[in-house]
């Protein structure tokens, strides 16, 4: 059985890269801010506790390379599973709906809702808080369900993404909130060559008219490498159980995705290996080859930044590629 198994499955082809965008996809989804520290007591009323909250942006980056269309898009608060989806049996309100223009044009459209501080987050986060075993010691994790799908496709074909926000107890008292992460800069190499020097690349759209690229021949390897901001990797505290504290520095971790070609990894960075050494933050990307190319072709490059703290930023280069 596991033989005819693995024959059916080498039959069927190749699999999509997932680093590659070809259909609609929501790359990534950011807050600001993602996290709010507030102060807890027994004495406070809900509205006491709401007037320490600021207003949350959350916006979507989303491509949509094999469409010239339209998009239809819903905006959900709730308390987040971890499918991507609303948990259906706790409280959840709808912030907004509508019809987004086609995510790939410059300037880029946002997509972004408002989570206010109202009666709505307060239901939502008392209803997180009656379920977290930590009683809230961890934080109140709430967020926003994106639901999104072509005007012209059947809602049956909505894809889903989730964004998760939180609320800290200020335990213990020197707590700080968390902050998005930023990028630095992005440079380009030759990984085959230790005297390369590299070369940096301008970050902007492609679909800009004036953009910037990165010249490259077909079927080369260019080693991509961020170029990480001065204090990026944020010093925190946590609570403990025992009603301690513990101190760590952030992971900074890099989603790698293009339009087209080939990466050697799609994600890079995060902690240290098991020798104290930083984990490598770069990749490698490999330019179709000319067989593949009906013309000169502009290839997005988009770089999520996160840290484990629930930021997150996203940053865009161009690659040309001419046969």
């Amino acid at each position: 059985m596991k033989t005819l198994v693995l024959v059916a499955l080498v039959g069927c082809g190749t699999f999509e890269d997932p680093n590659v965008v070809i259909d609609l996809r929501v790359l990534a989804m950011d807050s600001d801010p993602p996290e709010q520290v507030i102060d807890v007591s027994q004495t406070q009323d809900p509205a006491q506790l709401l007037a320490q909250v600021v207003p949350a942006q959350v916006c979507a980056l989303v491509s949509d390379r094999e469409h010239d269309r339209e998009l239809r898009y819903s905006f959900t608060l709730c308390v987040p599973k971890t499918n991507d989806r609303c948990d259906e049996a706790q409280p959840s309100i709808v912030l907004g709906s509508g019809i987004a223009p086609d995510p790939d044009t410059f300037p880029r459209p946002p997509l972004c809702t408002t989570i206010n501080p109202d009666g709505n987050l307060l239901g939502v986060a008392y209803s997180a808080l009656q379920h977290d075993q930590l009683h809230g010691l961890g934080g109140i994790y709430y967020g926003i369900e994106l639901r999104i799908g072509g005007t012209d496709a059947s809602p049956a074909d909505d894809i889903y993404a989730e964004k998760a926000l939180r609320l800290m107890p200020r335990i213990p008292a020197d707590i700080t909130a968390n902050h998005n992460p930023t990028l630095g800069g992005l440079v380009a190499s030759d990984p085959d060559s230790a005297m390369s020097n590299p070369q940096p690349i301008v970050l902007n759209s492609c679909d800009d008219p004036n953009a910037q690229k990165l010249e490259v021949p077909p079927d080369t390897k260019v080693r991509l490498n961020p170029i990480e901001s001065e204090g990026v990797r944020e010093v925190y505290v946590t609570p403990t159980i025992t009603g301690g504290e513990e101190t760590f520095t952030e992971s900074i971790t890099y989603q790698w995705v293009i339009g087209d070609g080939k990466l050697s990894k799609g994600a890079s960075g995060g902690g240290h290996d098991v020798f104290g050494n930083l984990k490598p933050l770069f990749t490698d990307f490999t330019a179709p080859k000319s067989a593949d190319l009906t013309g000169p072709e502009d290839i997005p490059v988009w770089i999520v930044v996160r840290d484990e703290r629930l930021g997150a930023a996203w940053y865009e280069a161009c690659i040309h590629v001419t046969p």
